[in-house]
C-alpha cells in the first residue's frame, strides 16, 4: 500500500501564487543528489541488517567514526554552497539508515545555517538503507510526499525471478516530494535502483525506472505544467534501459518531447566525466533527469541552465580532498572504507547537481 502524507499547505500553496519569501524572479536554485555511502549510526534498528555498522560489528563502527563521517558529508555540502553561492534548494540523498542520521547531518555546524528540513520514510530494503530528501524551507514549500513501493505489477517487463522470488524481493522505495518553488509546482523523485552485484538487476532497475516515470506522468496529468525531476543512484549509466528506455531519457535537450525526460549527464559521461568507478571504469550512475516542462520552459518560468563550459547542463562535483591523490585508486572518489578498512574518506560517489533559473 502506498504511504502518503498530505499537508495542510497543499491548499495554501495552490492558492498563493508566490510565497512571501520569494526573492527576485531570476533567482537560481541548486537541485542535487548525493549518495552518502552507508551513513549509519552506531545503534541497532529493529528489523534492519545494520549489524556490521555497530561498535562490535565487522566495521567496528564507533561513535568517533560516525562523527567523522557526518563531518565529511557536511563538508562536501558546504563546499558546494561555497562554489554556488547558495545552499541547495533540494538535495536528494541515498544510503542512509534512518531519519536520525539525517537529523544529525543537518545539525552539523558546517551546514546548520542552511536549516535543511527532511523528508524520509523507513523503507523495506534488506540492507537497511533508504533514500531521503533535504530542502530549504525558505525556498520551497512542501505540499506532499509519498514513498512509492517497488512492485512487479502493471508491467510488460520480463523478470528473471519467479513469483515466489518476486514476493520476497526487497529494495529501496522511490521517494516523491511535491513542492512549490517561487510559485511553480515541482515533483522530485529520489531513487536508489537495485544493485549490479553478481551482474544482475537489469530487469529490476528497468522496473524502478518505469515506476518513477509512470508516477511522474500521473503528476503531470494532475498538475498541468508541473516541473518533474528524477534523481538518484541508478546503478546504471544514462544510456542503459532503466533511463534511456523506461524513463525516456534523451541525451540532447533539443530532442526532448512532452513525454520525454532530458538526461544531461549522458553527454557528460561521453565527454569523460565520472561520478564513480565500478570495476575500474568511470561511470555516472548519479543522474538527474528533468521533464519537458523544465527542459523547454515557458517564458518567465524555471528552466534548466547550462553550467559547465556553458555547454553541459549538469555538474559532477569533485574536489581534491574528496579524491584519492595517490596509490592504486588515484583519481577516484576517496571513500569511507577501502579494502575493508576505515580510511576516513567521504563517499565512493561524487555528488551531482543541476541549476534552474527563471527564463
Amino acid at each position: 500500500m502506498k504511504r502518503k502524507t498530505t499537508l495542510l499547505a497543499l491548499l495554501l500553496a495552490i492558492l498563493v501564487a508566490v510565497p512571501s519569501w520569494a526573492g527576485p524572479k531570476n533567482r537560481s536554485h541548486v537541485i542535487g543528489f548525493y549518495n552518502l555511502e552507508n551513513l549509519f549510526d552506531t545503534y541497532h534498528d529493529e528489523g534492519k541488517n545494520d549489524y556490521e555498522f555497530l561498535p562490535d560489528g565487522a566495521n567496528e563502527w564507533t561513535e568517533a567514526k560516525y562523527q567523522k563521517k557526518l563531518q565529511n558529508m557536511a563538508r562536501v555540502i558546504a563546499e558546494m554552497k561555497k562554489d554556488n553561492g547558495v545552499w541547495h534548494t533540494v538535495l536528494g540523498v541515498s544510503e542512509i539508515e534512518n531519519r536520525h542520521v539525517l537529523e544529525d547531518l543537518v545539525n552539523e555546524p558546517a551546514i546548520a545555517d542552511a536549516n535543511f528540513q527532511i523528508v524520509h520514510y523507513d523503507g523495506p530494503d534488506r540492507r537497511g538503507v533508504d533514500v531521503g530528501l533535504l530542502y530549504d524551507p525558505k525556498k520551497m514549500t512542501l505540499v506532499e510526499s509519498e514513498s512509492i513501493p517497488f512492485t512487479f505489477d502493471d508491467t510488460d517487463i520480463k523478470f528473471e525471478m519467479n513469483k515466489e522470488e518476486q514476493a520476497n524481493f526487497r529494495t529501496r522505495d522511490i521517494l516523491m516530494v511535491h513542492g512549490i518553488i517561487d510559485g511553480e509546482h515541482f515533483a522530485f523523485y529520489v531513487c536508489h535502483l537495485p544493485s549490479r552485484l553478481g551482474g544482475k538487476g537489469v530487469d529490476t532497475r528497468a522496473r524502478g525506472g518505469e515506476i518513477a516515470y509512470k508516477h511522474s506522468m500521473k503528476m503531470m496529468q494532475k498538475y498541468p505544467g508541473i516541473k518533474c525531476v528524477i534523481m538518484g543512484d541508478m546503478n546504471d549509466n544514462p544510456f542503459d534501459d532503466s533511463m534511456a528506455k523506461y524513463m525516456r531519457g534523451r541525451k540532447n535537450i533539443q530532442d526532448v518531447k512532452p513525454e520525454d525526460y532530458f538526461s544531461p549527464f549522458w553527454s557528460m559521461l561521453e565527454a569523460g566525466f565520472s561520478s564513480l568507478y565500478y570495476r575500474g571504469e568511470g561511470n555516472i550512475y548519479d543522474c538527474i533527469l528533468c521533464n519537458y516542462n523544465l527542459a523547454h520552459a515557458q517564458k518567465g518560468t524555471f528552466q534548466i541552465q547550462p553550467i559547465v563550459k556553458k555547454k553541459f547542463y549538469g555538474r559532477v562535483f569533485s574536489k581534491p580532498f574528496m579524491t584519492n591523490q595517490s596509490g592504486q585508486y588515484k583519481g577516484t572518489p576517496f571513500r569511507t572504507f577501502s579494502n575493508g578498512a576505515f580510511v576516513g574518506g567521504y563517499s565512493d560517489h561524487y555528488p551531482t547537481y543541476i541549476i534552474i533559473k527563471k527564463k
